[in-house]
């Protein structure tokens, strides 16, 4: 019988059993880069790409440099208003009633104080005279259409004489020039010149008065308002500021100022017969306008002509609401001596001086200023509005030669009005070829 085996039987060994080792892995294999072949360009494509950019670029620059250059930039750099320094100013203002004084040329007005609507009489007629004289406007020296004298107009007349109105006397069928019938209102203050005026005009006197009260709203009367044409109607009432603003106007007017300067007017039946302007031609004075009824007590407006830094200025005083003594005459003093105190006051002042600059010009990026060269002077009065204006601004380019004119600076003060040119003070910048492309 075989016994089993068993290691035991083997005996000692030296030499320790080591188990097989496991095999190194294999390098791997290296994988070859598969290159795809390169495609190599045309060699006439570099040489078109250039001449692509190139021409482009050129037909940009063209394109830049053909364009239309624009026009320099105008910023007026004159404030629209500036005043004459004020002064305190004193006036012999009449101790009654109210009054006020103009200088129409530099648009100067003064009261003596707060003003309230008053009766002004024959003052009236002065609005009257503008109404009819803007509707049916006269040639100096010209007669104008004929008015027939109706029965109300004879009427009229006789209504005057008994209430001891100022009248003409007219006659049924007589014909009177608008010149005769205006020179009668105006000079011997006739009523009921005034109301045939009204009727002709705009064919009854309520709707004369309507158109009255419209012009005056017009004017800037704000504190008028007419009842009647004549003044005679207590009712038809103003203030001197307000008066002297259809004076102004009428004075402007030829036809108007050499009817009130006349002392008389010769009429077919009313002969000759003379104003009631109390100081007419006396000490320069020139018109325009007396009025008086109990209620309204005497009132004047009047008119002088003072030469001022060697320059002929009206100057106009209106006067209402004076009592006792000889009232027509008492206004017109007072009228007189205001005209006679504003002549020295009225100064002359410099405007606008050599250098002064009135814009800047910008172009290609540089400002060049734009100034006037002369000086410009007028009559002043403290605390007077000056205003500047820059008109009529020219297209200028870059390059333009110092002098180019820019425009025109307008200076008013009152009716005063001076145009002066306004040109660059050196020459303005070209662009640089840089800035032109770019």
């Amino acid at each position: 019988m075989v016994a089993p085996f068993s290691l035991d039987a083997l005996g000692p060994t030296d030499d320790p059993v080591v188990p097989a080792a496991a095999p190194a892995p294999a390098a791997p294999t290296p994988r070859r880069r598969l290159r795809r072949p390169r495609r190599r360009r045309p060699l006439w494509v570099v040489p078109v790409v250039a001449v692509v950019v190139l021409a482009g670029a050129a037909a940009f620059v063209a394109v830049r440099l053909s364009a239309r250059i624009p026009n320099a930039v105008v910023r007026t750099t004159v404030h629209p208003t500036v005043r004459i320094p004020t002064a305190t100013l004193s006036l012999p203002w009449a101790s009654m009633g109210q009054s006020a004084i103009a200088v129409p040329s530099i648009g100067v007005d003064m009261a003596s104080g707060p003003e309230h609507p008053v009766p002004v009489a024959s003052l009236t007629k002065m609005m009257t005279a503008y109404v009819v004289l803007h509707d049916h406007p006269l040639a100096l020296g010209e007669s104008g259409p004929g008015i027939t004298m109706a029965q109300a107009d004879v009427d009229d007349y006789d209504d005057d004489t008994t209430l001891d109105e100022a009248n003409a006397e007219v006659s049924l069928g007589e014909v009177l020039s608008e010149s005769q019938v205006l020179n009668g209102m105006l000079v011997h203050s006739a009523n009921n010149f005034a109301d045939t005026l009204a009727r002709w005009d705009a064919g009854s006197i309520p709707a004369f008065v309507v158109k009255m009260n419209r012009t005056a709203r017009e004017l800037g009367m704000d504190a008028t308002h007419y009842t009647d044409p004549s003044g005679y109607d207590q009712a038809s009432q103003s203030t001197p500021s307000d008066l002297l603003k259809v004076a102004a106007l009428d004075m402007a007017n030829p036809v108007f100022a050499s009817f009130v300067q006349e002392s008389s007017v010769t009429l077919p039946l009313a002969g000759t017969i003379g104003t009631y302007t109390p100081l007419l031609g006396l000490d320069g004075v020139i018109g325009v306008k007396s009025g008086f009824t109990t209620v309204a007590g005497g009132c004047d407006v009047l008119a002088v002509v003072r030469r001022v830094h060697g320059l002929p200025v009206l100057i106009l005083g209106a006067v209402t609401g004076q009592q006792g003594g000889d009232v027509l005459l008492n206004a017109g003093l007072h009228a007189l001596a205001l005209a006679n105190a504003v002549g020295p006051l009225i100064g002359v002042t410099a405007v606008v001086h050599p250098g002064d600059v009135v814009a800047r010009v910008s172009a290609a990026g540089h400002t060049v200023t734009a100034t006037v060269a002369g000086r410009v002077s007028m009559l002043s009065w403290p605390g007077a509005p000056v205003r500047r204006l820059l008109i009529d601004r020219r297209a200028l380019t870059p390059g333009a030669r110092g002098g180019t004119r820019v425009g025109s600076l307008v200076v008013t003060l009152g009716m005063q009005r001076v145009v002066i040119p306004v040109r660059l003070s050196r020459d303005l910048p070209r662009e640089s070829l840089w800035q032109r492309i770019f």
